[in-house]
Parts: C-alpha cells; structure tokens; sequence
C-alpha cells in the first residue's frame, strides 16, 4: 500500500516474493517511499508477538486485512523492529544447543 500526502491509499498489488519482483514494484510504484512492511519479506522485520498484540482485535481476519493492518502499523510507527540474524549465527546456535544436550547426558551417565 502506497499513502500520499493526504494518507490515502495511492497504490495497493500483490506481486511475486522475489527481491527484483519486490525492487521493481517500489521503484515504480513507490519511488520515494519512507518506510516499507511486508508480512514475510525481511525489509523490515516486525516483532510479530507485537504485531499480533496490536492487530488482535481484527473481526476478519485475512491476508489483505493482515497487510492492511501491518500497513497502520509501520505508517503509524508503532513498532518493534527485530534483527534477522545470519544463517551462520542459526549454525552455531545448534550446535551449542547439540553440545549442551550431549553434555547433559554425558554428565547423567557419568553419575
């Protein structure tokens, strides 16, 4: 959803989740956009137990009304944004949860 000055809706489109699908729309559609929201799409991550929270009160829930309502969100503001962390970062959180859970038994063996 792009608003104009007059915080009207200019310009509303689904297209494909590909980075250069996604770069193009904006450039021709939103070319001076400030910020952007998108429900799966790491441009800006929102906290979504925060997001939730807010859009809790939705009566009809559907994709359309759950992007109009991240829209509200990121247009008002009223957010929290998360990190994306890095594959390798996800590597390593396994492997020292996989290291603590073999210690673990290593340690109930051993008594």
């Amino acid at each position: 959803m792009r608003y104009g000055s007059d915080d009207k809706i200019v310009w509303q489109a689904k297209c494909l989740s590909t980075p250069e699908d996604i770069a193009g729309n904006i450039r021709s559609k939103a070319p001076d956009v400030l910020r952007i929201g998108l429900e799966s799409v790491p441009v800006l991550c929102l906290d979504s137990r925060h997001a939730q929270a807010t859009m809790s009160g939705q009566v009809n829930k559907t994709d359309k009304n759950d992007a109009y309502g991240l829209a509200q969100i990121v247009k008002a503001g009223w957010y929290r944004e998360v990190g994306v962390k890095c594959l390798d970062s996800h590597a390593v959180r396994s492997m020292l949860g996989a290291r603590a859970q073999l210690v673990g038994m290593r340690v109930e063996v051993t008594n």
